[in-house]
């Protein structure tokens, strides 16, 4: 007799991603009113990427030290008491902003609580999501996060309609502090079995049980040899994509509006459609349609190699309706990489360690963005951006070669796992 498979959509799964999509819109006109805010008072290119790096900052340190408490304490506690503090924080930027009171330096120390609260709540968010969604419908639910993912973004042109039209970030601010409180609201009627939890009489907060825990976490990390080369190989892809902050300003500059046409931040808001449009697509075709487990490490690997050489070469292309195509590609392979990455090892780690892995893992890929960001605007000022992006590319080839193909008997296992 066939034992019934939990339906997908039930209440808790229906309920976070509904609050999910509220928290991403929300944090998608965060950082574009923080962005405007910013260049509006200030008019300055260096101070704004001041606020940039104070915002990711956090990000290399707050998610490796939340691992250890999201093992051990409530993850869905810490999901809508974190939206809760946001939807807080927003209300008090529109009231400081209605009473005329901005301050670059106080909004800084924002913007790293802001970066510090983000980084936190998707380790905790990363952690729960899987113990709600029984593992044969993992492949559905990461399709489902991607998409709406991309479908967030598109908030973005909205934000910027209304700027122009209102003249001042305020009201966004408000927007914002009532959709991240509808979001923890929402986020409060999860009713989660959270079997990693600690027995009563161990729920309070002990330092030396956290710094046990977090040793635990990493002496987990280190017997397991694919988490580690899949976190080496993400780690380095990261520090590769460095150049991809260059793209716009490439765009706007003359050499950028010669080969396109004069069309400039059109052509990257083209370009950029393209590659949304695969994503969409691409977490599209996996709700409906499962890889043969068997063959997931191999078509992931193929998909690296693609990735990266449509990255090394779309600026190449010598028309914006080229690099579309290009982009729109490399989205729908986007989608896929992610889905066989996410879903595999979050149905590998056990749920006891999977945050200290989730927290150990977005670290050091945020080490790896922030660290090829610096390398790329450092080298960009005496590389042309084409070049750049070979060059960096190449070191993301070099990096499959040493991890994923000389490696890759680690990663098989997880990989082709049936989920």
């Amino acid at each position: 007799m066939n034992q019934s498979v939990p339906k997908l959509w039930n209440r808790n799964f229906t309920i976070l991603t509904l609050g999910s999509v509220v928290s991403m819109m929300g944090n998608t006109i965060a950082g574009f009113a923080i962005s405007l805010l910013v260049l509006e008072y200030t008019e300055s290119t260096m101070l704004y990427t001041l606020y940039i790096v104070c915002y990711n900052l956090p990000k290399l340190v707050m998610p490796v030290l939340a691992g250890p408490y999201l093992d051990a304490f409530s993850r869905r506690k810490a999901i809508y008491v974190l939206d809760y503090i946001s939807s807080g924080i927003y209300l008090g930027v529109f009231l400081l902003l209605s009473a005329g009171l901005f301050s670059y330096v106080p909004f800084l120390f924002i913007c790293i609580l802001i970066g510090a609260i983000d980084s936190v709540y998707l380790v905790a968010y990363d952690s729960l999501y899987p113990t709600l969604v029984d593992p044969s419908h993992f492949r559905k639910a990461y399709s489902i996060s991607s998409v709406l993912g991309t479908l967030s973004t598109m908030v973005a042109p909205v934000v910027v309609f209304f700027y122009d039209k209102i003249g001042s970030a305020a009201p966004l601010f408000a927007c914002n502090a009532v959709l991240f409180f509808l979001a923890a609201t929402m986020e409060t009627q999860i009713k989660a079995n959270e079997t990693h939890l600690r027995p009563a009489e161990r729920t309070r907060f002990s330092l030396t049980q956290y710094k046990a825990d977090f040793q635990d976490g990493l002496s987990y990390i280190r017997s397991q040899p694919g988490l580690m080369v899949i976190t080496m190989y993400f780690f380095l892809n990261s520090l590769s994509n460095g150049p991809e902050n260059l793209v716009l300003p490439y765009f706007k500059s003359p050499a950028g509006l010669m080969a396109t046409g004069g069309l400039g931040v059109k052509a990257y808001v083209f370009v950029q459609g393209g590659a949304m449009l695969g994503r969409f697509i691409g977490g599209s075709m996996h709700y409906r349609f499962k890889l043969p487990a068997e063959k997931k490490f191999s078509i992931a690997l193929f998909v690296y190699i693609a990735i990266t050489f449509i990255h090394c070469t779309y600026l190449l292309l010598p028309s914006v309706a080229m690099m579309c195509v290009f982009m729109f590609f490399l989205g729908l392979l986007g989608v896929t990489s992610y889905n066989i990455r996410i879903s595999s090892t979050q149905s590998y780690v056990p749920n006891s360690h999977r945050a200290r892995f989730n927290g150990t893992f977005q670290m050091l890929v945020n080490l790896g963005a922030i660290g090829g960001q610096l390398i790329a605007g450092a080298l960009g000022e005496f590389i042309p951006i084409k070049p750049l992006f070979i060059a960096m590319g190449s070191l993301n080839l070099v990096g499959i070669f040493f991890t994923m193909v000389r490696k890759g008997k680690y990663v098989k296992p997880i990989y082709n796992m049936d989920v």
